[in-house]
């Protein structure tokens, strides 16, 4: 029995270190089904999408239940009616302690900040790591470990924890298991569908953090007001479930189904005369210097007899040795790493500050319940699932993700100023700015951490190699996380001290027109490119 199994996945190209899920589904297709004739590449891609859809998606679902219970830690206790024995001085008693005092706001930013920092600092660590071990393993084991603190969390209300160094302890924990989500799925999606135009696919993908957040303020929101603890545990439980499944299913590359992926890109090589010898264009900025094309380059076909000789030492821009691992350093030499870094920095930290503390202000500018105000705050994550989408098309269309991002920026600014202004006005109001919100804020975020970092990490400088995916989206999304882990922080200092909401607003908008104008370089490089090209597209004359 074992010999006939071991015969049919060598027939099947599935190798035994394949995941147990894939080999028993591949042995009943082959007893069930033996005539039945299947695209095998689709189908594997399809479902790497699915699976690492619904992985990240359960990431988010278990960061969002503390923006929604943030509401009632700390409430105003004047509109509620006090239990028999509460002194009629006691305007604390309704909240959880130790977040029962004046500086609540701030305690509750200092939750945000040990989750958010321990995550970007574990971050960079993540992404080598994640280069060098089986990426499947790497993600079960991170959303167990995710799931377990998530539990511990919800655990302290109902263990009566008042100690803040449990719950920070707790976060800092979440936040370094955190960190396993997004250069796995990323890399796997990369390696799955080598450097073909990925906006729109990344997009669409890209919509699980909204649908994460959206699931996990719902599951939050509906026992928010009877038990907190709940918030907590039912998302850890599907995330738990979701891992089992990951560490069954998942396939993190093609070799280990006996499929390959052709990794050229030719929808992307610069439109050029027969006769001209110009110099290969890298789509995401390239101002120093362009690659001229070679039988080693990874945008030009090789020629004949270099079959199995690639790319050498000393063709491939980084230099870095052959079947290694791509270090941190030479990563960022990569044309672009550093300017979208930075760019996400600012931008992450607009759309974290809104994921933390967005149910917390619609409570306290309208008169909405906790559980209300967290429902209507999915309206800003719908915005996102559209904003991604709809990113990720322009930035195929146009193939500069530069100017989409710096285009969103720009209209990004006076959105939120009309937010803070008019939101409270009216509910249907309040909802469409969200989405609005929602669309200009996490459209460049999530073009930024998906296509932009896929494409760098499998850039012409690294001679058409994947393994700098990993390194390459740990440093974009770290330093990203950065600024996400300064926003919250941030936020609960102005309005708890400032006593404004305004104020935050005003740090956003700024934000906002950083991101943009750390862009600009990579933009006006994109809009060279694209001049260059037309002129090398129009017709030309020859006199005689």
């Amino acid at each position: 029995m074992k010999r006939k199994l071991f015969n049919c996945l060598k027939m099947s190209g599935v190798s035994r270190d394949a995941p147990v899920g894939v080999q028993c589904l591949q042995k009943f297709s082959s007893w069930m089904c033996p005539r039945l004739q299947l695209n095998r590449l689709r189908c594997y891609q399809a479902g790497v999408l699915v699976l690492t859809y619904f992985t990240y998606m359960t990431y988010h679902l278990t960061r969002k239940p503390i923006s929604v219970v943030k509401s009632v830690l700390h409430q105003n206790c004047s509109g509620l009616a006090p239990p028999p024995g509460v002194l009629p001085t006691d305007d604390q008693w309704c909240n959880w302690a130790p977040f029962n005092t004046s500086d609540a706001y701030t305690l509750l930013g200092t939750l945000d900040s040990a989750f958010l920092f321990s995550y970007a600092g574990a971050m960079f660590v993540s992404g080598m790591v994640a280069e060098r071990v089986d990426l499947r393993y790497f993600l079960s084991l991170g959303m167990l470990a995710s799931a377990v603190f998530c539990y511990l969390f919800g655990l302290g209300r109902t263990l009566n924890v008042h100690d803040i160094s449990f719950y920070l302890l707790v976060q800092a924990g979440a936040g370094i298991a955190q960190t396993t989500g997004w250069p796995g799925t990323v890399a796997i999606v990369g390696k799955w569908f080598g450097n073909a135009k990925k906006g729109l696919i990344f997009g669409l993908w890209n919509s699980h953090t909204s649908l994460g957040n959206i699931l996990g303020t719902l599951m939050a929101a509906k026992y928010v007001e009877t038990d907190w603890a709940l918030s907590f545990v039912y998302p850890a439980l599907l995330m738990g479930i979701m891992g089992f499944v990951v560490f069954l299913f998942l396939a993190p590359e093609p070799r280990l189904v006996g499929l390959a992926v052709d990794r050229a890109s030719p929808g992307r090589q610069s439109h050029r005369s027969e006769t001209e010898e110009e110099p290969t264009q890298v789509i995401v900025g390239d101002q120093a210097a362009s690659l001229r094309p070679s039988r080693h380059s990874a945008n030009s076909p090789p020629e004949e007899g270099a079959a199995g000789e690639g790319a050498s030492e000393a063709t491939a821009l980084l230099g870095r040795r052959a079947g290694g691992a791509v270090s941190p350093r030479r990563a960022l030499r990569i044309p672009g790493v550093v300017d979208f870094s930075l760019s996400l920095f600012f931008a992450k930290l607009v759309s974290y500050t809104f994921l933390y503390w967005l149910p917390l202000y619609i409570n306290s500018s309208t008169t909405l319940t906790p559980k209300q105000s967290g429902e209507l705050s999915t309206a800003f994550d719908v915005g996102g699932v559209v904003g991604a989408a709809l990113a990720g098309l322009l930035a195929d269309y146009a193939s500069c993700p530069a100017l989409v991002c710096c285009a969103f920026y720009a209209l990004c600014a006076p959105t939120l100023l009309a937010y803070q202004s008019w939101g409270a006005a009216s509910y249907a109001l309040n909802v469409a700015l969200l989405v609005a919100a929602g669309v200009l804020v996490n459209g460049p975020y999530a073009l930024i951490t998906t296509a932009v970092s896929a494409e760098l990490g499998t850039h012409s400088s690294l001679a058409g190699d994947a393994r700098a995916l990993a390194t390459v989206t740990a440093i974009i999304d770290g330093t990203g996380s950065i600024g996400a882990a300064v926003g919250p922080m941030l936020a609960g200092l102005v309005s708890g001290r400032g006593g404004s909401w305004s104020y935050v607003f005003y740090m956003l908008i700024g934000c906002d027109v950083m991101a943009l104008v750390l862009l600009l370089r990579m933009a006006s490089s994109e809009v060279r490119r694209i001049r260059h090209e037309r002129r090398l597209a129009s017709p030309r004359v020859r006199i005689e």
